[in-house]
């Protein structure tokens, strides 16, 4: 029977610490990969709609310009209500591509992102 080694007992501990991390990254880059490639499509179909002149084009645009700023852009969430399935869908894509992917900013997904979200921004004050 060997002894008992302490140094063991540790060694086992910190493999264990390891590899739990190791599965953590794992899972979070997993996340994240998902996050991009359901958000950024999302996105491109929901800045199509924003430009327009229907309720549902104002409720998507606003939504957009509360993630692009929210303090300058609060938006109400209960206005997600009023979406059709799929703009909600993607509405959810895309705040979780905002919140998991977190490798850009939203408008920096677009050529002059800031350029179109301050167009969007227009199309609101006129509202």
């Amino acid at each position: 029977m060997a002894a008992y080694n302490p140094a063991d007992t540790h060694e086992e501990d910190r493999n264990q610490a390891v590899n739990e991390f190791l599965h953590r990254l794992n899972a979070f880059d997993a996340e994240r990969q998902s996050a991009l490639e359901a958000g950024v499509p999302a996105l491109g179909r929901l800045a199509k709609i924003a430009g327009g002149d229907t309720g549902q084009a104002a409720k998507v645009r606003r939504f957009l310009l509360g993630l692009y700023n929210g303090p300058r852009f609060p938006f109400d969430l209960t206005e997600l209500r009023g979406l059709d399935i799929q703009l909600f869908e993607d509405c959810m894509s895309v705040l979780r591509l905002d919140a998991r992917a977190t490798i850009k900013e939203v408008h920096q997904f677009f050529t002059n992102g800031s350029d179109l979200f301050e167009k969007w921004a227009k199309l609101e004050r006129k509202r």
